[in-house]
Formats: C-alpha cells, sequence, structure tokens
C-alpha cells in the first residue's frame, strides 16, 4: 500500500526505510497507558517509602529488612525506568537512537533477574530463621544480607552483559525499519535464561517455602500446646519465635504474589501468546512491584508507622533515625 501522508511515518524523510508510527489511538490501547502510568506512579512513591524508612531508621536495619530494601530498590526502578518506557516504546516512535534502545532492554533483564534473586534470597532467609533458628543469628547478619544483596546485582550486572553482548555491541541490528525498538536474543540465550531465571529460582524458592511451611506448622501446633506452661525465659523465647512465624507468613504472601505475577509472564512468553494476552500478563508482571509494598503495609506495624514519620516530616528532626519502630 502507497503511504499518501508523510506524517503516518516516524521520519518522513526517509520514505524507504522508515517505520509507521504506532496506532495507539484505539480505546484498548489509551485504557492500558492509563492503567500502566498509573501503575508506574504508584511504585515509584509506595517503593520510595520502602526505601526511605529501612534506610533512615536504625532499627529497621535488619538482615530481613536489608533484602526487603534490595527488592524495593529493584521495584522502584520497574515503575521509574521500565514501566516508562514500555509506554513509550508501544505509543511513539523510538527517536531515542538505537544504542539507548539495547541498553533499555538491558536494563530490563538486569533489573528482571534482579528481582529474582531478591526472592531466592528472601526464601533462604525465611528457610534459615524458621528451619535452623538456633544458627540464624550467626548465619544471618546484616554484613552478610548486605554481602549477597552486592553479590545479587552484581552477578545480576553480569548475566545481563552477556545475555545482550552482540546487542550492544551492534545497536539496531534486529530492527527492521528507522524507530523502531527490538532486540533479539540468541536460541543458546533463551534456553539458558529460561533456566537461571525461571526454572532453577521458582524450583528453588518453591521447595524452600514448602520446608517452611512444614516446619511453621509444626511449630506453631508446639507452641499452643505449651504456651500455659512456660517461665518468663521461655516466653520471651516464645515471643520470639511467634515473630518469625508471622514474618515468615508475612514474607510467603509476598513470595506467593511474586510467583503468582510471574509465572504467567514466562508461561505467556514460551506459548507465543497473543498480544493481548501479552499486554496483559506484562502488566501482572509490572503490578507485583506496586503490590509489594501495599502487602509491607498490610502486615508490618513498622512500616505504617515509618510511613506516618515520612509523610509528617517527622524525620527531618535531629534524631528521628533512633526512633522506636518496632513498639
Amino acid at each position: 500500500m502507497e503511504i499518501q501522508d508523510g506524517a503516518e511515518l516516524c521520519f518522513p524523510q526517509l520514505l524507504n526505510t522508515s517505520c509507521r508510527k504506532p496506532t495507539s489511538h484505539q480505546f484498548e490501547a489509551v485504557l492500558l497507558n492509563i492503567v500502566m502510568l498509573s501503575i508506574s506512579v504508584l511504585t515509584v512513591v509506595l517503593n520510595l517509602l520502602v526505601i526511605v524508612s529501612v534506610s533512615h531508621f536504625r532499627q529497621l536495619h535488619t538482615p530481613t529488612n536489608i533484602l526487603l530494601l534490595s527488592l524495593a530498590v529493584s521495584d522502584f526502578l520497574v515503575g521509574f525506568v521500565l514501566l516508562p518506557g514500555e509506554i513509550y516504546r508501544k505509543t511513539q516512535c523510538w527517536f531515542l537512537g538505537d544504542l539507548i534502545c539495547s541498553f533499555y532492554y538491558y536494563v530490563v533483564y538486569f533489573v528482571f533477574s534482579t528481582s529474582v534473586g531478591n526472592m531466592v534470597l528472601i526464601s533462604t532467609d525465611r528457610y534459615v530463621a524458621i528451619c535452623h533458628p538456633l544458627h540464624y543469628p550467626t548465619r544471618v547478619t546484616v554484613i552478610k544480607a548486605k554481602l549477597c544483596v552486592c553479590m545479587c546485582w552484581f552477578c545480576s550486572v553480569f548475566y545481563s552483559s552477556v545475555v545482550f553482548k552482540d546487542a550492544l555491541n551492534q545497536p539496531g541490528i534486529n530492527n527492521s525499519c528507522t524507530g523502531e525498538c527490538i532486540v533479539v536474543v540468541s536460541y543458546i540465550a533463551e534456553v539458558v535464561d529460561l533456566v537461571l531465571t525461571f526454572i532453577a529460582p521458582i524450583t528453588a524458592i518453591i521447595l524452600l517455602y514448602m520446608r517452611v511451611f512444614v516446619v511453621a506448622v509444626s511449630q506453631a501446633h508446639a507452641m499452643r500446646s505449651h504456651t500455659a506452661a512456660v517461665t518468663h525465659q521461655h516466653s520471651v523465647t516464645l515471643s520470639t519465635r511467634k515473630s518469625e512465624l508471622k514474618a515468615a507468613r508475612t514474607l510467603g504472601v509476598l513470595v506467593l504474589v511474586f510467583l503468582i505475577c510471574f509465572c504467567p509472564f514466562y508461561c505467556a512468553i514460551l506459548a507465543g501468546s497473543s498480544p493481548y494476552t501479552a499486554n496483559l500478563v506484562f502488566l501482572m508482571f509490572y503490578l507485583n512491584s506496586c503490590l509489594n509494598p501495599v502487602i509491607y503495609a498490610l502486615f508490618y506495624p513498622w512500616f505504617r508507622k515509618a510511613v506516618k514519620h515520612i509523610v509528617t516530616l517527622q524525620i527531618l528532626q535531629p534524631g528521628s533515625c533512633n526512633v522506636s519502630m518496632l513498639k
């Protein structure tokens, strides 16, 4: 079909190589963009509250919260970079150049793999806390948690660099026309990615939490059986165990929501689903980054208290970092 109006092209001066402008005026496309933009804003604001809370208040500098902080940073990047980039890529011609296009996909994979790594670390943390409670204080410390987080981010950077080596060295090699942003990885890279970012971590998460669930149920039953006949010293230990079990339940909800949002995303890709279905599962995956802080707000009193201090600007007062958040 011969193009009569040059305005339909991304680059009217390049009649033979320019892409057509995306048709984003349909009701479904407009509605999807509004939803994605809303999720993006909420994701940025809510995860920024988590980042400020854990970073500012010293009492919240625990190994588990360090892992939650790492997850909040990756979720923040989803709302701040990935969602706006996806909206722009689907509604506008790509005017940012081929190198920025390749780098955008690199960041997508980097944030994606980091989120998966964070979930594995969180599952491992709860496994040690519930299944090996006597060794938890020595095996899991703030320093070790920080080292694991740094290793997770470093491995994600390295892994993404290997996957997108060709795309970064030869940007735009997969584009069929000027104004398009597409990156295609090799078949071998897709298989390796399937194993490293889906099969292996999902299997590890499920196995770890199955074990946590079995041990948590038995411990909860044991505590109910002996609650009436404990000394004060044992009461303190009992309270600690209840706190660990509650944390395991909360983080279990976090992991379950992640799996619900994550698995359809990969299954749709493997099945080669329709664009409409692909949009829905992509939306579910991005929504997960917004839901995580909501889970904290529902289950963690310290997060609600920290948000109150942040919103009311009490954190600007001298010594606010030493305020107790856990009572």
